[in-house]
């Protein structure tokens, strides 16, 4: 059709209809009108900003794990984080505890975390989510599930094929199952960050690549970041992706911000990581950050018109044996992560929250609601301190090895090579070398203990070796044919490292090179993977073979204590562990996890949630020599 030759009627028609589809067009594709329809577009960078749905919005945000919290409070810890002036909440996601089997998918309970995302939408948060695979986190190998290193050749962080495969297949589950929660769908989650403080690791953009990849390609749509302190911020980025800088030092800042600044000067400014705090090992001084530091760098990042995520806000606790680690040189990291945060390990308020909420109120009055919602009522309960707890039996650990199958071996090998657990070796705990001898002389255990082992004979302690020095030696003193015990604890992980040092592909636990006795290499040996899992515990518990408790027994064995609870809500306490050695305790069954006595913790959190009206039962395994109580306090012992 020719308009040109069409009568003047007909043509003013045809151009009526082309404005109508054309401003019709128009207003269904503006941006204002989808946001009106209730369509939302997204976070989104640009001027300098964050925009939500076409709005400015500065990130408000805390870190709180769902992992390192009971489930009955984790509305409590995310209602004190709004009301702090918070808008966003920040959670890792740990694979080694959602797939800690090869295969066997976890997502109930303390692992619940779609459960966890829902409630921070139902408090009007908005989520960063970082899903991994590495999260560091001091967190047993930074996330990873241990079963990787069954695979001897196993190269993590990279594009070994067996470990993009692993990850695959991982985020094949993970992904689909929160994929509806991104905010573009209707849910909370406005940002998913990329792996974790990759540039300090390495700089393969191909194994980015592949992370961010298979992502997208299982679901993920919202706005993508990386995040690096000072170390890797050059290394770790991505073309096109959002940089995002940790530290807590303002001259570390100052620098990470205008490094962003020259990689795109339109990108908005965002602390991923500002620490206000910082985590301890074993052996060390309690970490404490001042208020004075948070207030200077948090004045900092909102004086640049930045936004924040204080990781820690909230550190919990690292229950069972989930700790992490540094080195070299080795060094584990403590049950506790309370971290010196706003909120301490119990949830409660501290200055620095306080402090932070201040600074907020007076420096962006207009980003924060007012009023600030109410602190939920849960914050104006106490601890309770329900006193002494006698042991009243014990169990040897001869008799706790009727209850675990043993593995035969020629050599020993580390617990990640034993054909269990669907063929992924044993993860966590303690394992045992047992072997009957004819002889004494001089046990050399060549090369390095993964991490800490006692050397027993006929059950008394030899000795102990620790991971420090390679090929220590023990005098076994031997005139009769007896029974060899090297039990070895793995102390955790460790879960940061450069990829060029090979740390993180060689974090395999317990004895890893051969076992000399004089001058005779020993074989033929009896592994016992002690991994405490429930099952274990169910039978241990429901045993005869336990015995009156006898302060003098000295060597590895169980314990076991009862006290009674009247209420129907049982407060939060502390379990002080003065006078015992170095161990594990379970209460009701559930694995609180280590004591040492080097400290610097000298008490385990213990939330009232895991506690029940009527009996309640405390077990504590110790490797040398018990205490005939443990105390119920009111307080915390976290070191000076």
């Amino acid at each position: 059709m020719n308009i040109y030759k069409m009568r003047p009627q007909h043509k003013q028609r045809v151009i009526a209809v082309v404005l109508v589809l054309f401003i019709g067009l128009t207003y269904w594709c503006w941006p204002g009108r989808r946001r009106t329809m209730g369509e939302r577009t997204g976070l989104e960078t640009k001027y300098k900003k964050f925009y939500l749905d076409g709005k400015p919005l500065r990130i408000l945000s805390g870190a709180v794990h769902y992992f390192r919290v009971v489930p009955e409070y984790w509305a409590d810890r995310l209602m004190k984080l709004k009301s702090c002036g918070l808008n966003t909440v920040e959670t890792y996601v740990p694979w080694n505890l959602h797939e800690e089997i090869k295969g066997n998918y976890k997502f109930d309970g303390m692992l619940d975390l779609r459960k966890y995302i829902l409630l921070a939408k139902k408090l009007g948060l908005y989520v960063i989510f970082r899903p991994g695979p590495f999260i560091c986190s001091e967190w047993d190998f930074g996330g990873l599930p241990s079963w990787l290193l069954h695979d001897p050749h196993m190269r993590v962080r990279s594009t070994y094929q067996p470990f993009m495969d692993a990850v695959d297949s991982y985020f094949s589950q993970l992904i689909p199952l929160v994929a509806d929660l991104q905010y573009t769908k209707g849910g909370p989650i406005i940002a998913v960050q990329i792996e974790n403080e990759y540039g300090s690791f390495s700089n393969d953009i191909n194994y980015m690549e592949f992370v961010k990849t298979t992502m997208e390609k299982y679901g993920i749509v919202e706005l993508m970041f990386t995040s690096d302190n000072d170390m890797g911020i050059d290394k770790g980025s991505m073309p096109g992706v959002l940089v995002t800088a940790n530290f807590n030092e303002l001259h570390v800042a100052e620098g990470l911000f205008n490094q962003i600044r020259k990689t795109n000067p339109e990108w908005p400014l965002m602390a991923m990581e500002f620490w206000p705090g910082w985590f301890d090992h074993w052996g060390e001084e309690h970490h404490k950050y001042s208020e004075e530091k948070t207030e200077t760098v948090l004045r900092y990042i909102l004086k640049n018109d930045g936004s924040v995520n204080f990781y820690m806000f909230h550190g919990g606790t690292n229950f069972g044996f989930m700790n992490g680690a540094n080195g070299p040189p080795y060094a584990p990291t403590i049950t506790s992560y309370d971290y010196d945060a706003p909120l301490n390990e119990r949830g409660g308020l501290t200055n620095k929250y306080a402090k932070i909420k201040e600074i907020f109120e007076e420096m962006i009055p207009s980003e924060i609601p007012h009023p600030l919602p109410e602190l939920p009522s849960s914050a104006h309960l106490g601890t309770m301190g329900y006193g002494t707890v006698k042991m009243t039996r014990y169990m040897p650990l001869d008799s706790m090895l009727t209850y675990v199958e043993s593995v035969h071996s020629k050599e020993v090998i580390p617990m990640e090579f034993l054909d269990i657990n669907n063929g992924g070796g044993q993860g966590y705990g303690f394992i045992l070398y047992r072997k009957s001898v004819t002889s004494g002389g001089t046990l050399k255990i060549t090369g390095h203990v993964r991490d800490r082992a006692v050397v027993l004979f006929d059950g008394n302690e030899e000795g102990v070796i620790d991971c420090y020095k390679p090929d220590q030696i023990v005098e076994v003193k031997v005139s009769k044919m007896g029974m060899l015990d090297i039990l070895v604890e793995n102390l955790g992980r460790v879960n940061y490292a450069d990829g060029k040092s090979g740390v993180l592909d060689d974090q395999r636990k317990g004895l890893v090179e051969p076992v000399n006795l004089g001058d005779t290499k020993l074989e033929g040996w009896s592994i016992y993977p002690l991994e405490f899992k429930k099952k274990f515990l169910r039978n241990i518990v429901s045993s005869p073979k336990w015995t009156k408790f006898d302060r003098e027994f000295q060597g590895p064995a169980i314990f076991r204590g009862t006290f009674f609870i009247h209420e129907e809500s049982a407060r939060d306490t502390y379990i002080n562990m003065v006078g015992w050695k170095k161990g594990v305790v379970f209460v009701n069954g559930f694995n609180l996890g280590r004591y040492w006595e080097k400290g610097p913790q000298g008490t385990l959190y213990l939330p009232g949630p895991l506690l029940k009206k009527g009996d309640n039962e405390i077990l504590v395994f110790e490797l040398h020599k018990p205490n005939s109580v443990v105390i119920l306090d009111n307080h915390p012992v976290l070191g000076s």
